[in-house]
């Protein structure tokens, strides 16, 4: 019940990916549009340009350290993400965190589908100019942007039926293309503004440090919290590693510098379509489609398409398809975990996500971060701290074993799970204008903007309180035992 194909350890044979594997793997996943979109949304929201990347690169360094941290199980015990939370959770309750986990992936996987879709819409608008911009002020979009988005929204799910090899193509593709297309962007964005000292003269619009710091904080949160998913679900990639270096120094490689990087590209074009536009335009679809030439729309248009559909295969399906498949291994596989995926993907509303940069920050950031820096903060205080990284690796496989707690359930950590969510409520509630601004103290609302680290280390901390009487059993080795398998 608890063990499949996609669950069970990976042999210490199969374990073949170096440290240059896991730089790629960074670099791949980090030259996606939401980079470039997180970027140009904080010159949207007022950063001058240094005051973006300085914010950029703390929020990707801060990150680096649970996704280390979180890897190493992966890397000693080869299991994926949903296995290793059964360890402080149970083998029942580890589903908790795995659906957590899942449901924001499929809110990632609608926002990479409808950027598609939005840009196959603008290839239509290219040629046929009397088309209206895509309108999401209402519940739904139009009909025509509502059916492109629909077509690429296929196009995935025919990908998840080929399986995973076949999008082996589109990442060598995207691997090639977006950074000369990065570039070709960045050439652009220089040249029409005339050289790049006018872009990078563009001055902050906060009028004193206290202004600032009122963005920053959130911003900075928002940064962490882009990657807080993978932080969590790194085990299921780390559980390939031929060692600890491999993962830990291609990912210190990989992970900071082509985030920085990409989003300086994005930072620059932002700030000189306020020199060229006079207003900043932080959404590289619309502005692609405000090129003149058609052909060059058509060429930005299907390169944005094929690169979010390789980062969109890569990031958002196979780790929910893991944590679907957690559910009920013996029903759920990679296919029918990655169709849930796809459809749950619709159901999210994505281009309500990111109709504006404040909501892309401030709700869907934020928001899943106080739902993920808590799973955090337990599974990194149980493995390290509790169990000193030794698990009875077998036990994990078994509901009568070490993690079968209470019927399959670590109240504890569910419990610490909970009050390490609660601080953030007020703020959310806030954010989404449900109570209004006095409903609670100020501070409290305030804490929202800190989620992740508010949960994080509030979780962690009772965690570690709840499990102080806990008595870890023996563990004969610390090596996984080789006879586990799906037999």
């Amino acid at each position: 019940m608890l063990i499949n194909e996609d669950l069970a350890p990976v042999p210490r044979d199969k374990r073949t990916w170096g440290m240059w594997n896991y730089a790629a793997l960074w670099i791949s996943m980090s030259l996606c549009i939401p980079t470039y979109m997180l970027a140009s949304s904080l010159i949207q929201g007022g950063m001058n340009w240094w005051q973006s990347i300085l914010t950029i690169f703390l929020g990707n360094a801060i990150v680096l350290i649970p996704m280390v941290l979180n890897g190493h199980a992966g890397a000693k015990y080869g299991i994926p993400f949903p296995v290793l939370a059964r360890a402080s959770f149970g083998t029942r309750g580890a589903n908790i965190p795995a659906m957590l986990r899942a449901i924001v992936a499929c809110g990632w996987f609608g926002i990479q589908t409808w950027i598609g879709g939005a840009s196959l819409y603008n290839i239509l608008r290219a040629w046929n100019p009397s088309l209206e911009e895509i309108n999401t002020t209402a519940l739904f979009p139009q009909a025509i942007p509502f059916t492109c988005f629909f077509i690429f929204w296929l196009l995935n799910m025919f990908i998840v039926y080929l399986g995973t090899e076949s999008i082996k193509k589109l990442l060598v593709f995207k691997a090639f293309f977006l950074p000369a297309a990065a570039l070709a962007l960045l050439y652009w964005a220089v040249t029409a503004a005339h050289g790049l000292g006018p872009i990078l003269q563009q001055p902050s619009k906060f009028a004193d440090s206290a202004s600032f710091f009122a963005y920053f904080f959130p911003a900075l949160t928002g940064m962490v919290g882009f990657w807080a998913t993978l932080s969590l679900n790194i085990p299921d990639f780390t559980r390939y590693a031929k060692s600890q270096q491999a993962q830990v120094k291609g990912q210190i490689i990989g992970l900071p510098p082509s985030m920085t990087l990409f989003a300086f590209i994005g930072v620059v074009v932002t700030s000189a379509t306020t020199i060229i536009y006079g207003n900043p335009e932080w959404d590289i679809v619309k502005l692609a489609g405000k090129f003149e030439n058609k052909i060059m729309v058509s060429f930005a248009m299907i390169g944005i398409i094929i690169s979010t559909l390789a980062t969109n295969i890569a990031a958002n399906i196979v780790s929910p398809a893991n944590d679907f498949s957690n559910l009920a291994p013996r029903k759920i596989n990679f296919k029918l975990g990655g169709y849930i995926t796809g459809i749950a993907g619709i159901l999210i509303f994505p281009w309500k996500l990111i109709a504006d940069p404040n909501g892309y920050i401030f709700t869907w950031l934020l928001a899943y971060s106080s739902l993920l820096g808590p799973i955090g903060g337990i599974m990194i205080a149980d493995y390290f701290f509790i169990r000193k990284k030794m698990l009875a690796a077998d036990d994990l496989y078994r509901h009568d074993g070490a993690y079968g707690y209470s019927n399959g359930f670590n109240r504890k950590a569910i419990l610490a799970l909970l009050i390490g969510i609660l601080p953030n409520v007020p703020g959310f509630l806030l954010q989404i204008k449900i109570i209004s601004a006095d409903a609670f103290p100020e501070w409290i609302s305030h804490l929202y903007n800190y989620a992740w680290f508010v949960g994080f280390f509030v979780s962690g901390l009772i965690y570690l309180a709840f499990m102080n009487d806990y008595k870890v059993p023996h563990i004969a080795s610390n090596e996984i035992s080789e006879h586990v398998s799906i037999n």
